[in-house]
């Protein structure tokens, strides 16, 4: 079968390769056109006219028929990725670029080479849409090309991007963040043509979270700053220890004296004193060298050697290589001699003065390594040697693993370090700057599974950034093991002095990365306080198996040209002279600020630029405010708001604002609760609804067809909140941190009884309506067409809304205790619509669902588990009442008569008598008659009901056994005449899921059972006639239990069967032509597939000739198919040859789907076919003995005509006729002689 569709490096490194960039960017404008595209799937071609009105029901919370092959089940992601998407045709989100972080922020550039869009964030890698596409490492930020779909990374940029600005006037980006490039930090610009462009000012002195154009043109960046400036060496520079003592030390032409061959012996030597054990020296009169290499990277700024003395000898010339690059470095010293300042490089020399301790060697530049090479070329006495060495470096670093950390025998007081707790092993560093630790945990994953606490040396206080290293998942293969970690610490003596680091991290990245994990005041190392970070997996994780990762945490400490505070104003293209700081209205408002605020969020709308994020102001203004480009003074919006402000979205008149506030400072407006807009021509504020219950983080524009085919912008919400609280009759829905909020209707849209797409997830970025495209979206997002909960009407082309208000359905710990084993229904988690019918006999129009859910009734109770929709009555909406346990599950129902027979898991009372398994319901009466005898043993669940047509007897199947007094085991049958259990048979026993009447006179239970308590099967076959059970011909090639049965032909002769294998737990389906079974769907149905439904429809057009299926008809499976090269899915169509997704649908809960557990329509036509209709049997009936009468009519009279054409020609006269003639003839014949002969032999003779 097969399926149809188808390393970063330190601050002040150096900077990556412009002409590497610049191939990139020409590779980008030169991409094979390949334009964003989505490809229609060939109609289903499914003939629905002869079935009425058809529903598809199961647990969802949207639905989308399969239309294009960028369809999946799959679109949200739960390790922290996102995608850039892009609509299809019928409004679904696709992607059409990956990542594997986060894109924070997008914007688009007009080139010469047409529209770019351009990404940031704190992604690693990027790839195309395509199933298997490489993944390109691309840190931070990339370019999209719209018109080709061609995706280049842009190399330079390590750590996150927070903000993009695209400068269309000047043909320049400008980007924010926390990250390292070029000759800054934290702000950068590219420039198309020129890549990489440093700004005139060496970046900030901390993270940039937004950046807006004013309308004066000039560029304002917003984050938690307090000045210009880039990373700062320590007041007391070579302050950290590289460990030398755990490196791989070698050497060439070493001594063969005893005691001073060991080249190990001058690490950790720095007593001075020479001699055996303390020595290395080299042979006599040979050159040679001593080397280290180390298991991970470095940055060393300073050199120390101690020459030896030993019987004359020592090194008078050396030079120092670096490895792996090979390079010869360059020193500059003091000459003791002369006491100047001198530089070397292959030839750096070496004193004999044995007054001089040891020589320092200061790099010239700093270059990142992991092995190097001292190589002795000249010497004195008889041969060269050392009696010590130590390497210094400004990086602070605490490692995971001790063995990188500074060495104990250094006797520093305050040496870095790190303690572990948990399963760690050393994991090779692969591609990455060093080895680091692994964890492998098994749920439940806890806080307390592992741990790693690192303790850094810092010797001085001062501003630091705080940056914690993850390897790339890709090098030891953990991608789909890796999980979130929590990161907590204190950075001062005084705990009230700042808030304590706590952040929750991905470690979901494909390559290395680093995230700032705080920017603040750190104290320097005491005995009574040390700086200390804690890093144990977040705790929660629905993950069976994580992998945790541990390498280091850096501190880098800050300097900059203050005077900043959260805002500054730069003019492009001008001189930046701190002295002139004041004279930007921006700049004061930012001085303003009290001490530790930030700017989270800025938005430009005409000449009117809004400041936002958690800061106060001398006169009184807090988290919000605005800044005309005519006016030096600040305006407050009533205030501003009592609480943070995180993001803001502008739109036309409409400022949207999210964060962490209740109402405005001077109470003008109350119960925002997080989320508000700001009228900007009324200067008004007003809730979004009564808000949300927790944080907003990002709220960001959409746009969506709300009543029209014309697009509207509408507003999504995103943060750590679970409930879209109650306002104006509106419920308070739970929700999981996602809302979209309609300005038009102003309403939620997850309030809005329209038929309308479902969307939820996270979405952080968009461009709305960009020139030249469409809008594009940055984010993570399940999406459908239709928002609807477990049922919809099926179109030919379509979906619908049923009139039905289901609530969401509850997580599967609150959900019934039913599931699926070995094919049946017993005892786990079951929930949404399992079962349903349209009922339309005696003129009623009644659509009834049945299964594990709550819903609304028209007169505004509760409804649990099984509603009746009435047509006929404006669509009113029952329930069964209180008397039904809210617990039960319906599982399967029928119609006989007025009387609905519901199974289940169902258990109450109704009419003071209990039910378990079974109930009966008068639907002329809307109300419960008298009910069978209750089902008893077995875990009292009906699975299956079906009813003999010809009797009326209904039969159910299931798992108990017995109906009150009468022992049945796993069917039985109510007498809908005598109203009474009966036992079909006296010889079969088990649990039956499935029941299928094949034939009047032949019913077919599939399950678990056993035969005259000897013989056991999977599916068996009762006779109606005999009252006897047998298996099924051929019965025992089923490898499991059937769960599902559907007729594979209008006479019965052919079924279909599906459950669940017993060897090895897959699902299997199989059709039956009576007495062989062929198997179908082995290659093509995965692991994870769950069958519920079978149905065979007609077709509109012929597919490919098949053994299995008429090529005029096709095999729809329902449940959760897991196919291969595509994903899950909810409803499969087979024609034979080829699966082919039909339906596709999102649950409640982002991350999974749902499920589509039956199809069920108006009438059960599903073998009928389209031309022209087909007429009842009656009148068929009829007609033909019309026919026949008018055939024998025709023959009686041929007949008639054809005698007398004979006689014709024999000659024959016509006897007279005349009662007169008749008279006078008899008169002349004597009686005698007319009868007299009848007494003699021979013929009479007249």
């Amino acid at each position: 079968m097969r399926l149809r569709s188808k390393r970063r490096p330190a601050p002040g490194s150096d900077f990556s390769s412009l002409t590497s960039l610049a191939a990139s960017v020409i590779a980008f404008a030169a991409s094979p056109a390949s334009a964003i595209t989505f490809t229609p799937v060939p109609s289903p071609n499914l003939d629905l006219s002869q079935l009425g009105r058809i529903a598809l029901a199961g647990d969802f919370s949207g639905i989308s028929l399969y239309q294009y092959e960028e369809q999946n089940e799959h679109l949200f992601r739960n390790n922290g990725s996102e995608q850039l998407l892009a609509r299809m045709p019928n409004d679904l989100f696709a992607p059409i670029v990956n990542t594997d972080a986060t894109i924070r922020t997008m914007c688009t550039l007009d080139t010469g080479n047409g529209t770019v869009v351009v990404l940031g964030g704190n992604f690693t890698s990027i790839r195309g849409p395509d199933h298997g596409a490489p993944a390109m490492q691309s840190n931070a930020i990339a370019l999209f090309n719209p018109t080709t779909a061609a995706v280049t990374p842009l190399p330079g940029v390590s750590g996150s991007v927070n903000a993009l600005l695209c400068d269309q006037d000047r043909n320049m980006v400008y980007l924010g963040g926390s990250f390292v490039g070029a000759n800054s930090t934290n702000a950068l610009a590219w420039e198309s043509g020129r890549s990489w462009v440093n700004l005139p000012f060496a970046g900030f002195n901390g993270p940039v979270m937004s950046i807006t154009k004013a309308s004066s043109g000039n560029v304002v960046f917003g984050g938690k700053f307090t000045g210009l400036g880039n990373a700062s060496t320590p007041s007391t520079p070579d302050s950290q220890v590289i460990n030398l003592s755990t490196a791989s030390i070698s050497a060439g032409s070493s001594s063969t004296s005893p005691g001073f061959s060991d080249p190990n012996n001058i690490v950790c030597k720095t007593s001075g004193g020479d001699g055996a054990g303390n020595t290395w020296l080299l042979s006599d009169n040979v050159a040679g060298f001593w080397q280290a290499k180390f298991k991970h990277g470095f940055r060393p700024t300073k050199l120390r050697l101690y020459n030896t003395h030993e019987d004359g000898r020592g090194t008078k010339t050396w030079r120092f290589t670096a490895l792996p690059i090979n390079g010869i470095m360059n020193f500059t010293y003091i000459d003791p001699a002369t006491n100047q300042n001198a530089s070397c490089t292959s030839e750096c020399p070496l004193s004999d003065d044995n007054s001089i301790q040891f020589q320092d060697f200061r790099f010239v530049n700093e270059i990142g390594m992991n092995e190097f090479r001292i190589d002795i070329s000249a010497w004195y006495g008889s041969g060269g040697g050392l009696k010590g060495i130590e390497l210094f470096a400004d990086d602070i670093y605490s490692y995971a693993i001790n063995d990188f950390n500074e060495p104990s025998c250094a006797g520093l007081e305050f040496p870095s370090s790190a303690t572990t707790t948990g399963p760690w092993v050393v994991t090779p560093s692969y591609s990455s700057t060093a080895q680091y630790l692994s964890a492998q945990l098994t749920a439940p994953i806890t806080n307390t599974s592992a741990s790693v606490v690192f303790t850094p040396d810092i010797r001085e206080s001062g501003q630091y950034s705080v940056n914690l290293y993850t390897p790339g998942c890709i090098q030891d293969n953990t991608c789909t093991l890796r999980g979130q970690v929590k990161l907590t610490g204190q950075m001062t003596a005084d705990p009230t002095k700042i808030q304590p680091i706590d952040v929750d991290l991905y470690q979901t990245n494909n390559f290395d990365k680093y995230d700032q994990i705080y920017f603040g005041p750190v104290d320097a190392s005491s005995s009574s306080f040390r700086p200390q970070v804690t890093m144990t997996p977040l705790a929660g994780q629905s993950l069976s198996q994580m992998t945790l990762v541990a390498q280091r945490i850096g501190f880098t400490l800050i300097n900059s040209t203050g005077g900043l505070n959260g805002l500054y104003e730069y003019t492009p293209g001008a001189d930046v002279n701190p002295s002139e700081f004041m004279q930007s209205a921006f700049n004061r408002l930012g001085a303003n600020f009290s001490t530790g605020s930030a700017v989270s969020a800025l938005a430009t709308s005409g000449d009117v630029t809004f400041v936002a994020g958690n800061f106060t102001t001398s006169d009184s203004l807090r988290n919000i405010v605005a800044m005309k480009t005519d006016d030096a003074n600040a305006h407050r919006l009533d205030g501003g708001l009592n609480g943070e402000v995180k993001s803001l979205f502008a739109n036309d008149i409409s400022l949207f604002v999210g964060g962490t506030f209740t109402s405005t400072l001077d109470n003008s407006a109350q119960g925002l609760n997080n989320v508000a807009v700001f009228d900007t021509s009324t200067n008004t504020w007003s809730p979004l609804g009564a808000g949300v219950n927790g944080r907003v983080m990002r709220v960001v524009g959409m746009t969506m067809n709300i009543t029209s085919s014309t697009p509207e912008v509408v507003v999504s919400v995103n943060g750590d909140f679970d409930q879209l609280l109650a306002f104006g009759g509106n419920p308070a829905l739970e929700v999981h941190g996602f809302g979209v909020w309609v300005p038009s209707q102003g309403n939620w849209l997850e309030n809005l009884d329209l038929p309308l797409e479902a969307v939820d997830g996270v979405l952080s970025a968009s461009i709305l309506n960009f020139t030249g495209g469409h809008s594009l979206y940055a984010g993570s997002l399940s999406s459908s067409t239709l928002g609807a909960n477990d049922a919809a009407i099926l179109g030919s082309e379509s979906l619908s809304r049923l009139p039905v208000d289901i609530e969401p359905s509850a997580s599967s710990a609150s959900s019934s205790d039913l599931t699926k084993r070995d094919g049946t229904f017993f005892g786990g988690d079951v929930s949404g619509v399992v079962a349903g019918l349209f009922d339309t006999n005696n003129g009623r129009n009644l659509t009834i669902l049945g299964g594990h859910f709550t819903a609304k009734a028209t007169d505004g109770s509760t409804i649990h588990n099984l509603l009746v929709l009435d047509g006929s009555d404006n669509d009113r909406i029952t329930g069964l009442g209180e008397q039904i346990s809210s617990d039960s599950t319906f599982l399967a129902m029928a119609v006989e008569g007025d009387i609905l027979y519901a199974g289940g898991k169902v258990t109450g009372t109704a009419n003071g008598a209990n039910v378990n398994g079974l109930i009966t319901y008068n639907l002329a009466s809307k109300s419960f008659n008298t009910q069978p005898p209750a089902l008893e043993g077995g875990n009292g669940t009906v699975s299956s009901i079906a009813v003999r047509s010809s009797t009326k007897d209904v039969y159910v199947g299931g798992s108990f056994s017995g109906a009150g007094s009468l022992d049945c085991s796993g069917v039985c049958f109510f007498s809908t005449t005598a109203s009474q259990w009966n036992q079909p048979g006296r010889n079969l026993h088990g649990n039956v899921s499935s029941l299928l009447w094949a034939t009047d006179n032949f019913l077919l239970a599939g399950g678990n059972l056993t035969i005259n308590n000897t013989s056991p099967t999977f599916l068996a076959r009762y006779d109606a006639t005999a009252q006897t059970w047998n298996a099924y011909p051929g019965a025992d090639q089923l490898p499991g239990p059937v769960s599902i049965l559907t007729a594979g032909a209008s006479d019965g002769g052919q079924i279909w069967a599906a459950g669940i294998s017993s060897q090895n737990g897959a699902a299997y389906l199989m059709k039956s032509d009576g007495s062989t079974w062929q198997q179908a769907g082995q290659s093509a149905l995965q692991p994870g597939t769950d069958i519920r439904g079978l149905q065979i429809f007609s077709l509109t057009a012929s597919h490919d000739s098949s053994d299995l299926v008429n090529q005029d008809e096709a095999l729809l499976l329902t449940g959760s198919i897991v196919l291969s090269e595509f994903g899950s899915a909810s409803a499969v169509l087979f024609d034979g040859n080829n699966f082919t997704p039909f339906a596709l649908t999102t649950s409640e809960s982002p991350d999974e789907p749902g499920s589509i557990s039956r199809v069920f329509s108006e009438r059960s036509d599903y073998f009928a076919k389209s031309g022209g209709g087909h007429m009842p049997l009656v009148f068929v009936v009829l007609i033909g003995l019309a026919i026949a009468l008018g055939l024998i009519l025709l023959m009686v009279a041929a007949g008639i005509v054809l005698d007398r054409v004979r006689k014709r020609r024999e000659g024959y006269v016509p006897a007279p006729t005349s009662m007169i003639d008749r008279g006078s003839g008899m008169a002349r014949i004597p009686p005698e002689e007319l009868l007299g002969g009848l007494g003699r032999r021979g013929a009479p003779q007249v």
